[in-house]
């Protein structure tokens, strides 16, 4: 048994840990990152990197697939799925070991194991990590805890590894299926539902609440439901489960939705409904650490209940994303350090769904806006009024603006359409800046770019629109 001593430890290596452990480092602490699995988590193995490289894989098979529209024509197009998914796992292999440089650069000393608090040795804190070589007991006055989640489990549904997948199973299938339900409509649902459409599968996808996308504003949900059963999905919300079974290489789904019971026979089921903490044995147990619903609770500033432990990313209050994780990691490392920090505010935290129409958004919807009390003033305006959308063949889009009548306050904005993803920082950058329908009225996009509907949706809060 070893004891190393550092200024600042943190449990897990994904994209708030490592992002935590870098920042400590060039504000001149020594730190440490205790990761038992691949560096860069879930995110960059598993989720936010791997889907996007199979998500372009199908943009591409899409437009293949619809190349007369642009005065193209080519034979026999087809894919090889066992490239598609090798390059995704690549593209994952190359950050990952991105990360590691990035640390070693940095002077992080990463430490392989399994990492748990494991009490106090006068004023600084202990840190259990057990692996093959046995265990080692690493110290600091600070921890980060940043173990991140793992998906939710319905009973009966529990992943098999053939027939019912997680979102690991879903990013690495030796083949495509020709028919998939998918259960859950939140972004990850979404996303792998948009995937395997655009390659070629039969997609159902089944939702409890009365709407997919259910965090996002309704007007945008609508549109994008409609957008997704245009490509050829079905879509059930409102939905409950039933009987499931499993009969040779085919699952049967009994689902109520409507006040109708349907059986649905599909080749394979994703379940994508939701994530819960990894706060198990990792040492919360007599401490002043208190977890709700598998997540810790933490105060503005990441702080949990045991001073000198902060609590980072999906372990964390949501809404859990990883640049929110990421963010939150560079604030506690400057608080430990010494600086002067800010709290993160939640509405200004873009949430993104990389599917086909692209989804984004920040702040509050139509509805909660109204909830709030504020009487508000809301634009809309269509990619169809848009000539670079046009142009590029996506007309297919909307972004809607909130705005507080009385201040003039960027209360929310949503958007649905290609690329989207990329423009909502737009307004991010405008919600953190405090700026108004004034300065947003009187900023110039440059022309023609599809940016510029974001500009109009601003202007037709004001009954002001040019192109509509």
């Amino acid at each position: 048994m070893s004891t190393t001593q550092f200024d600042v430890i943190v449990i897990g290596g994904g994209p708030g840990g490592y992002v935590a452990a870098i920042r400590a480092a060039q504000l001149g602490l020594k730190a440490a990152v205790v990761e038992t699995a691949q560096l860069g988590g879930i995110c960059l193995n598993w989720g936010c990197i791997p889907t996007k490289a199979l998500l372009r894989a199908s943009e591409i098979n899409h437009l293949l697939h619809n190349l007369d529209e642009f005065g193209f024509a080519a034979d026999n197009v087809r894919f090889d799925f066992t490239k598609v998914v090798k390059r995704s796992r690549k593209v994952s292999a190359q950050l990952s070991a991105g990360v590691s440089h990035l640390l070693k650069k940095n002077g992080v000393t990463v430490v392989n194991g399994f990492g748990r608090l494991a009490g106090t040795q006068g004023t600084l804190r202990k840190v259990s990590v057990t692996s093959d070589g046995g265990e080692t007991i690493l110290t600091a006055p600070n921890v980060i805890l940043a173990t991140g989640a793992r998906a939710r489990v319905l009973p009966g549904l529990e992943p098999d590894g053939r027939l019912v997948w997680s979102y690991r199973e879903a990013m690495v299938p030796t083949e495509l299926p020709r028919s998939l339900l998918v259960i859950g409509s939140g972004a990850i649902g979404v996303e792998f539902a948009s995937f395997y459409r655009n390659m070629g599968a039969e997609v159902t996808i089944v939702e409890v609440a009365d709407r997919i996308l259910p965090v996002e504003d309704a007007e945008i949900s609508t549109f994008a439901r409609k957008a997704l059963e245009k490509q050829g999905m079905k879509i059930l919300t409102g939905a409950k489960l039933g009987r499931i079974g499993k009969d040779g290489d085919s699952v049967t789904v009994e689902v109520t939705a409507g006040g109708k019971t349907q059986s649905v026979v599909v080749e394979r089921v994703i379940s994508a409904v939701g994530i819960v903490g990894n706060v198990e044995n990792i040492g919360l147990e007599g401490t002043a650490i208190e977890v709700d619903r598998t997540h810790i609770k933490v105060d503005p500033y990441c702080r949990t209940g045991e001073k000198g432990v902060y609590a980072i990313g999906d372990i964390a209050s949501p809404p859990w994303l990883a640049h929110k994780a990421s963010h939150e990691g560079v604030m506690v490392a400057e608080q430990i350090a010494g600086r002067t920090v800010h709290p993160i505010s939640p509405l200004n935290i873009p949430g993104c769904t990389y599917c086909r129409p692209q989804v984004a958004s920040v702040g509050m919807t139509e509805e909660r806006a109204k909830a709030a009390g504020h009487k508000i003033r809301v634009g809309r305006f269509p990619f169809i009024g848009n000539g670079k959308a046009i142009a590029m063949g996506e007309p297919e889009g909307l972004v809607k603006t909130i705005f507080d009548e009385a201040t003039g306050e960027l209360l929310g904005a949503h958007m649905v359409g290609p690329e989207v993803t990329e423009m909502i920082q737009g307004y991010v950058i405008a919600r953190t800046g405090e700026l108004t329908d004034a300065e947003l009225k009187e900023t110039v996009f440059p022309h023609p770019t599809i940016s510029e509907t974001m500009h109009e949706a601003v202007l037709a809060a004001y009954d002001g629109a040019l192109h509509i």
